[in-house]
């Protein structure tokens, strides 16, 4: 424990703490801190710390070849990001479950993505087959506004193309 967590030692603050140390550990010592870093965190009540903490400990078990030990934490570290929205961690975690003989299913998109009125009403013009510019004289916005809106929609669905937008909100 440094002297900067020892004085005023919250959960969170020594979880975070011994996290950082368990990166600069081995063997039992980094397994120790880790199992440490995450009761604090989950007292703490500090999800994205937790959930980073459960990520790392996975992919230091995977290193350790402790496989089943791994999957464990990185399907809680996966459960844990998706569920507040960390996606590029969530992948992080799927990737190493799959190397640690896990299992992961991507989320459903409809299941997470929200669209807003506005590019609900847009998408499905575009998935009709109206141009930018017929969708906006229809609904009384500039050209720019609907592309604008086009391209908040295909980032949230995560499509690239019209066809593709067709599909998925056909699924929806």
């Amino acid at each position: 424990m440094s002297k900067w967590t020892q004085a005023g030692g919250t959960d969170w603050g020594l979880g975070v703490e011994a996290r950082s140390r368990a990166l600069l550990s081995e063997g039992d010592p980094a397994d120790r801190l880790y199992e440490e870093a995450i009761g604090r965190l989950g007292r703490a009540g500090m999800r994205p710390d937790l959930a980073r903490a459960h990520l790392l400990y996975g992919e230091w078990l995977r290193r350790q070849r402790r496989r089943a030990d791994a999957r464990e934490q990185l399907r809680t570290a996966g459960q844990l990001l998706d569920a507040i929205g960390m996606e590029a961690f969530a992948e992080r975690a799927r990737r190493e479950l799959l190397a640690a003989g896990g299992t992961a299913r991507r989320r459903a998109v409809t299941a997470t993505v929200e669209l807003t009125s506005q590019e609900t009403q847009i998408a499905r013009l575009a998935a009709d087959g109206l141009s930018n510019l017929e969708i906006a004289t229809r609904l009384f916005l500039s050209p720019r506004t609907v592309q604008y809106h086009l391209g908040k929609v295909f980032t949230k669905l995560d499509i690239t193309s019209r066809n593709q937008l067709s599909r998925t909100l056909s699924g929806r």
